[in-house]
């Protein structure tokens, strides 16, 4: 008899069928609740083994992707014309300052400015002293004249210590009628696309900001994973690139003790 109705007529039969889905539902919802309305439950959809096993095969393809570009990405190197001032970050280790004393007698640069904030000392709550003191001595040793090396100290210990240290240069720059319309920055390979990204946030869209990044010869940069300091530097500094890139508040200079 039902399917004599339904040959007869289809759009009859298909609102029964709606009907007869509606009623069933509205008596299975009270047993869809329990703890006085508090609780429900719900139909979900979850990835079935087909749908896992296209996941792990996405992952496999991608990871070997971004092995071997995530450093090129970091240690990025854009070059602007070169300017009266070339700066440096200070933390950097001395194979990096020995590229930086490169580009500053190849690039025709009359002043290298040193960047950098308070050192960290376990033994002593305040030393005073600065990356900016460090690199600059550093820079003589290697026998950059010292009157042409000008460090810039931020008096900044730990919070967003780059952004702090380029405000720092801004300022620095401002106060001796420095007003550049793009300038060179020279720091560790990995370090590179965050400090751009940091100094131009700093220096605001007027001023180009151009990028060296200098190898660190503590690990090969082609076979990064291989080593811990490879794997410490890059990991970190990529979490440290996304944090800079799109959770970090650039704070009001006057709060951060420029």
């Amino acid at each position: 008899m039902d399917r004599l109705m339904k040959s007869k007529n289809p759009d009859a039969a298909q609102a029964a069928e709606a009907d007869h889905d509606l009623i069933g539902r509205s008596k299975a919802a009270p047993h869809a609740r329990r703890c006085f309305g508090l609780l429900y439950r719900r139909e979900s959809w979850g990835l079935s083994l087909r749908g896992w096993l296209a996941v792990i095969g996405l992952a496999a393809l991608l990871f070997p992707f971004l092995l071997f570009t995530v450093y090129p990405f970091l240690a990025v190197t854009d070059r602007q014309p070169p300017s009266d001032c070339l700066v440096v970050e200070g933390w950097v280790p001395v194979d990096v300052l020995r590229g930086a004393c490169a580009e500053f007698s190849a690039g025709g640069y009359r002043k290298i400015l040193v960047s950098g904030c308070i050192v960290y000392d376990e033994w002593a709550a305040d030393t005073g002293v600065t990356y900016a003191d460090w690199g600059a001595s550093k820079l003589r040793r290697l026998g950059v004249p010292e009157d042409l090396i000008q460090p810039v100290p931020c008096l900044i210990r730990r919070k967003d210590r780059t952004y702090s240290a380029a405000l720092a240069v801004k300022q620095w720059m401002e106060e001796h009628g420095i007003h550049p319309r793009q300038f060179n920055l020279v720091t560790e390979a990995s370090h590179a696309r965050r400090s751009r990204l940091l100094f131009q946030k700093a220096f605001g869209p007027e001023v180009k900001v151009g990028i060296i990044a200098v190898t660190d010869p503590q690990f090969d940069p082609d076979q990064w994973w291989r080593t811990s300091e490879g794997v410490r530097e890059v990991i970190g500094e990529s979490v440290a690139y996304l944090y800079a890139r799109f959770l970090f508040c650039p704070p009001n200079p006057a709060k951060s003790g420029q």
